[in-house]
């Protein structure tokens, strides 16, 4: 994507990312670290479990997510941090195999008042699965610098 900035980013636009495949192993590697509960980390104690089978950690899709969006370029020319997120739910596993992308919408664009080189976008994310149904959405903060 081409250089963006807080200007050009303006309410209703809309941009996917990438795919990733999440496997088995990716998933092992990070909740062994970040979040070993058993449905994460052992693959017959998350047969029996309510999931019936491995998931990944919401944290590692929101991760990965992320790292989609970076790659995207959306955000690469004025990203100076985000301020937070709202609304983060998590409304389906994710599992071996399952192929990720990023939806993003615009939400609202806000100059900085007191800061004239910069400003927030709001973006409203859904990461979707190859069956197009949402796993995970949220609304973002970024923190931009404007291009003059």
């Amino acid at each position: 994507m081409s250089e963006r900035h807080l200007e050009d980013f303006k309410p209703g636009d809309k941009f996917a990312t990438a795919s990733l495949i999440v496997t088995a192993a990716m998933i092992l590697d990070f909740a062994r670290v970040y979040d070993p509960q058993p449905f994460h980390i052992d693959e017959a104690a998350a047969a029996k479990s309510i999931y019936g089978g491995l998931i990944a950690s919401g944290f590692q899709t929101l991760a990965l997510g992320f790292r989609l969006i970076w790659d995207s370029g959306i955000l690469a020319a004025s990203s100076m941090g985000s301020p937070g997120f709202d609304e983060l739910r998590w409304l389906k596993p994710v599992r071996p195999g399952d192929m990720l992308r990023v939806e993003g919408e615009v939400v609202e664009q806000t100059p900085s008042r007191s800061k004239p080189d910069r400003g927030v976008v709001r973006i409203a994310y859904r990461y979707v699965n190859q069956k197009d149904e949402a796993v995970l959405t949220y609304t973002a903060m970024h923190l931009l610098r404007r291009r003059s």
